[in-house]
């Protein structure tokens, strides 16, 4: 055949269709050795379940599965956000940070461009979580007041302030990632106040309350920023802790053990020594009286 290249493709319906790209004049084309090029095309389905947009709960759970249908050995992975997955995704129990476009592709290295793809648009919802923490600042005269909110779609966020207390500053927000973001005032408060937080998106409305004691009355002070890393060490401690505990039980148990098979065997040994200390003694009274028997 005189022509540079032909691009193949094949729709849904398992038929073909040949696009002709550039043709060099004053040639003649085989029509059969196309024919026979085009349909000796393998086989290559995707199905992707769930597709499309799919919103769940934080906390659920959501099965997905991708399966291909192919007459040789395909590749399959997986794609969030422009970035190539490691693994396939499996959500036991959904957190914001699931959230995204999911990309399962599959692809034959023997054939160039025979590609198929599905995608997931996963949206995890959640009603508006609150954690307030309070700070006294270094010059001694102000607090800082943090909240704390997660959920999605990003909550609103709006600060009501009982008592007498000028507030320095506007509210001031964190960036919001992964369903999380803080809000925080700077306060001097004359006597002690109550400062509350209310937070609200399409979902649920949460209002949460902080005592404030006057910048004079000293107060235990939370500490503004939640480390997630300091939350794993204490898990990791109380692990610990806990495994320390149970080995040293365990200890004890096969310390009981060992103690009580000591004492039994040193019973038995003594109640042997004493049974053959008897013989011992009927042997001589049998000896002595022989002896004067004899006599």
């Amino acid at each position: 055949m005189n022509f540079d290249s032909f691009l193949f493709a094949r729709n849904i319906f398992s038929s073909y269709s040949c696009t002709k790209k550039r043709l060099i004049t004053g040639g003649a084309y085989n029509l059969r050795e196309l024919l026979t090029n085009v349909l000796s095309l393998p086989d290559l389905d995707l199905q992707l379940t769930p597709s499309g947009e799919v919103t769940k709960q934080i906390g659920e759970a959501l099965p997905v599965s991708c399966t291909i249908s192919s007459s040789r050995n395909a590749t399959v992975f997986w794609i969030k956000d422009n970035t190539r997955m490691q693994t396939s995704p499996s959500f036991s129990s959904l957190q914001y940070q699931d959230a995204g476009n999911y990309i399962c592709a599959t692809t034959l290295q023997e054939v160039e461009g025979l590609q198929k793809r599905k995608t997931l648009k996963l949206i995890v919802e959640g009603k508006p979580q609150i954690k307030m923490t309070k700070k006294t600042n270094t010059n001694k005269m102000s607090k800082t007041i943090v909240c704390h909110v997660e959920g999605f779609p990003k909550p609103a966020v709006q600060w009501t302030v009982t008592g007498s207390g000028s507030i320095i500053n506007k509210t001031e927000e964190t960036k919001y990632v992964n369903g999380k973001f803080s809000s925080k005032i700077v306060i001097a408060p004359e006597e002690n106040v109550t400062l509350t937080c209310i937070a609200e998106n399409q979902l649920e409305r949460t209002v949460t309350s902080l005592n404030v004691s006057a910048i004079s009355i000293p107060e235990y002070d939370e500490p503004e920023d939640r480390n997630d890393d300091n939350s794993e060490k204490v898990n990791d401690q109380a692990k610990l802790i806990v495994g320390i505990v149970v080995g040293l039980l365990l200890a004890a148990l096969v310390a009981g053990v060992v103690y009580w098979l000591y004492v039994k065997k040193s019973k038995t040994a003594s109640k042997h020594v004493d049974k053959d200390l008897g013989n011992i003694e009927e042997n001589k009274k049998l000896e002595e009286n022989n002896h004067k028997s004899e006599t």
